[in-house]
């Protein structure tokens, strides 16, 4: 998967380390925005999932990134921009 232009810089001015993309990649919970996007996120069940994988000590240190998304493309995978939640993630 790549990134667009956008969401490198967006992810440089916004301080969301590469490693958070990993961490949204393999535990994040995604879900559609109706407009050709996948917002990945992080929820409770994917903090659990990331807990029993790493265990409860690893994962705390990483709490400061939970409100961290990304948003993909549904055409080809490139994740358009990322971002920091100020409020809960809508389903629609």
């Amino acid at each position: 998967m790549h990134n667009s232009l956008h969401a490198s810089i967006r992810g440089q001015q916004r301080a969301i380390p590469p490693f958070v993309d990993f961490l949204l990649d393999s535990f994040g919970e995604e879900l559609h925005d109706g407009r050709g996007g996948i917002r990945v996120f992080f929820s409770h069940k994917s903090v659990r999932q990331m807990e029993r994988a790493f265990g409860h000590q690893p994962v705390a240190l990483f709490k400061r990134y939970f409100g961290a998304y990304k948003v993909e493309s549904t055409d080809n995978g490139c994740v358009i921009t990322r971002g920091w939640r100020t409020g809960k993630m809508l389903r629609s």
